[in-house]
């Protein structure tokens, strides 16, 4: 497509049959333009990377699934291109995770090699909005293109995590912790996001959208049957297009409108051409997740007063919590948000909630769903007036 349009394939596929999967993979990249369009003679080594928050069964749409994976590996081979894959998981060690959520047991029959997401290196970024350098993993360094994999679910803090969040993967180690406490509002981490998709230019997205994840996201959240893959190679343009179909205007992902407004894509979906399936019948109008409008970063006695008002917190259910302490362990405010009454922890641990900065990294963590997000009277109320 010409630079004022983009290009969005939506793919029906309903079950994870691998047939099904590699016949929807096919169609969906020859509906984009093939392989061929996508990438240049210079770029054979590609990184694959899916989304593996935690090592939970893909029956729990944390991750994407397997089969997706094995199909673009395999499509990609065909073409002989060079693979490596891997991502950094915001708990567990990776090659653990990767083998709990299946992907890695596809990659040793495919032989495909674990790229270093241990390791990283300071990588400069002058022209970013929000972030002027990033500690990248080796990985990315490693090759010569990036082949993202997301997931379609919602997440607390920035509403949706699709294309352009997958790639936060792609930041070494600690550094995804430090972003959370540098940037608590979703506005300022967005931006983030934006800049890191900027840095990083991935050159081809395909969204596991087969089940979806709705509700408390991206970790705890309800699988939901949504039937379709999306192909693309503009991660703004595929995330409005799931916006639409989610029901939501694509501009209250806020990835999507700072997406837009510094050039990583387009968020004007009459400047978007969906090719493929009808995109109509994927339609799921009562998806769980939050629409109205999100409170933009500020720090007038108005903005505070607002946020406490209409922002949502974590809170966690002791009957289903099992004290683990791994939600203390992740928190990343110094000191924590978190803690025990006792050293004992014989109950769940407390929140202080002057100290939270909402970035529901606990939630995210949490292995037994004991974490949600509760919303305050008046946001339901907001979401009510703004249903769209």
């Amino acid at each position: 497509m010409n630079n004022n349009h983009s290009l969005v394939a939506v793919v029906k596929c309903q079950t994870y049959k691998r047939e099904d999967v590699q016949l929807a993979v096919h169609k969906g990249i020859q509906l984009i333009g093939g392989l061929s369009t996508i990438f240049s003679g210079n770029e054979q080594k590609l990184l694959l990377k899916p989304n593996a928050l935690s090592g939970k069964t893909p029956d729990k749409c944390v991750t994407t699934h397997p089969e997706v994976f094995r199909a673009v590996a395999q499509l990609l081979q065909e073409s002989s291109f060079h693979l490596s894959y891997g991502d950094s998981p915001a708990v567990g060690k990776i090659s653990t995770v990767l083998a709990k959520i299946g992907i890695k047991p596809v990659a040793d029959e495919l032989n495909i090699p674990l790229a270093d997401f241990e390791q990283g290196r300071m990588v400069s970024f002058p022209e970013g909005l929000r972030i002027k350098q990033f500690k990248l993993v080796n990985a990315v360094s490693d090759c010569d293109a990036i082949v993202s994999l997301p997931k379609l679910k919602t997440h607390n803090l920035t509403r949706m995590t699709g294309a352009v969040k997958n790639q936060f993967g792609c930041v070494a180690g600690f550094s995804k912790p430090e972003f959370h406490v540098k940037l608590p509002s979703a506005q300022h981490f967005s931006e983030m996001l934006v800049d890191l998709n900027h840095l990083l230019k991935p050159k081809l997205f395909i969204m596991d959208a087969i089940q979806s994840m709705e509700g408390n996201g991206p970790g705890s959240g309800d699988p939901v049957n949504t039937g379709f893959l999306m192909f693309s190679t503009d991660p703004v343009a595929m995330d409005s297009i799931a916006c639409l179909i989610l029901n939501i205007q694509p501009d209250r992902v806020l990835t999507n409108k700072i997406g837009a407004e510094t050039g990583l894509g387009i968020c004007d979906t009459n400047r978007i051409r969906i090719v493929g399936d009808d995109w109509h019948q994927f339609v799921k109008k009562d998806f769980n997740i939050s629409r109205g409008p999100q409170i933009e970063s500020g720090s007038s006695w108005k903005y505070r007063f607002a946020r406490k008002l209409l922002t949502s917190k974590p809170v966690i259910d002791p009957k289903v919590c099992r004290c683990c302490n791994i939600c203390v362990e992740q928190c990343p405010v110094v000191p924590k948000a978190l803690f025990w009454k006792n050293e004992n922890h014989p109950q769940a641990p407390v929140y202080d909630y002057q100290k939270c900065i909402r970035c529901y990294c606990c939630q995210e963590v949490c292995p037994y769903g004991a974490i949600r997000a509760r919303i305050p009277l008046f946001r339901k109320i907001f979401d009510l007036i703004y249903p769209f």
